[in-house]
């Protein structure tokens, strides 16, 4: 190789991840390994390698620490839009919706084997899995243990939160044999094809496919487990999520809308549904934002469930839109649909 190259790969490199440090340096990581070592057994030597040979994530801490990130530049200008044009742009394009039934029929089997027992339908899985990792394709690239380590003992506003999933980690790796230094993930410590925390997979993460090892780049693995995340936070077979709704108006004000608040549909006057809509129990009013007016639904409970997977009322009417056209789309190229 030649010597130019080689510097712009090793420049490349540091820009994506930072530099090697010892962070066995660190008193809170010495009082971290202790605790490891004294409460889940541990070997103090072995971890006191690992801590050594981190490389710093300045990716991972640039989410909280803006002296971190990369200067900002004004983006081109494009038409006019929402927040919601915006995100619908992004995550229900049309090549998303073909890969996701593309996906859905190369993994039927197993889809249908996760509805029977979870009663979560195949497009839903599918569009989590289309969603958090592109089907697969982008399950992280970043050391998961760096990038924990870093944002654990960094100062930031979330230190707590990743001590704990830096220590589930751990505990995660050895339960499973694997080495932490092996695992890659997003730049937010999360791991595979649904892209779980580590503090997922000691409650929520299934061996689906038997094999004796539960592995989230597995699809047989991540496709059971999604589902069994959904059906564990209180997922109802055949229960509708949403469906968009009238009101009087370009733009709503009247009510606090997202997944926090809960209304009896008695109560909601002049708000009706535009299509049918078999539900009987509380919704919640979901507002998206276009750029001349907002578009309303209604939640159900299922469109909460999906929220505990990740708090954004726009994720999860993002996962409720895409399974819905992956569903269409299913149907329109094989004829019948997975159920």
């Amino acid at each position: 190789m030649k010597r130019p190259i080689l510097i712009l790969m090793l420049v490349l490199l540091l820009s994506i991840s930072g530099w090697a440090k010892d962070y066995t340096q660190k008193r809170e990581v010495r009082i971290f390994i202790d605790r490891m070592v004294t409460h889940y057994h541990f070997n103090s030597n072995d971890l006191n390698r690992l801590f050594s040979r981190i490389t710093f994530q300045k990716r991972a801490l640039a989410i909280y620490v803006p002296a971190y990130r990369a200067k900002w530049k004004p983006p081109k200008r494009r038409k006019k839009q929402g927040s919601w044009d915006r995100y619908e742009e992004v995550f229900l394009k049309a090549s998303k919706v073909q890969k996701g039934v593309a996906y859905m029929h190369k993994h039927q089997k197993i889809l249908l084997r996760a509805y029977r027992k979870y009663g979560v339908q195949p497009e839903y899985i599918t569009a989590i899995i289309g969603i958090e990792s592109h089907y697969g394709v982008n399950t992280g690239r970043y050391p998961v243990l760096d990038t924990l380590t870093t944002l654990a003992f960094e100062k930031n506003r979330r230190q707590k939160f990743y001590r704990t999933e830096l220590k589930e980690f751990l505990l995660m790796a050895r339960r499973e044999k694997v080495d932490p230094r092996h695992i890659k993930g997003s730049f937010s410590g999360a791991i595979g094809l649904g892209q779980f925390m580590p503090s997922n997979y000691r409650h929520f993460v299934v061996d689906f496919n038997h094999d004796g090892k539960k592995r989230m780049n597995s699809p047989d693995d991540a496709i059971g487990s999604i589902a069994y995340y959904f059906k564990r936070h209180g997922w109802r077979r055949g229960q509708p999520v949403a469906v968009r709704v009238s009101y009087p108006g370009k733009r709503f004000t009247g009510r606090k809308t997202g997944y926090r608040y809960t209304y009896s549909r008695a109560s909601l006057k002049h708000i009706s549904p535009k299509w049918h809509f078999d539900y009987e129990g509380k919704v919640h009013l979901i507002r998206l934002k276009r750029y001349g007016f907002d578009e309303l639904w209604y939640g159900t409970h299922n469109f909460y469930v999906i929220t505990r997977y990740n708090h954004s009322n726009y994720y999860a009417m993002a996962i409720y839109q895409l399974a819905e056209q992956i569903k269409k789309g299913y149907k329109k190229k094989y004829g019948s649909y997975l159920r």
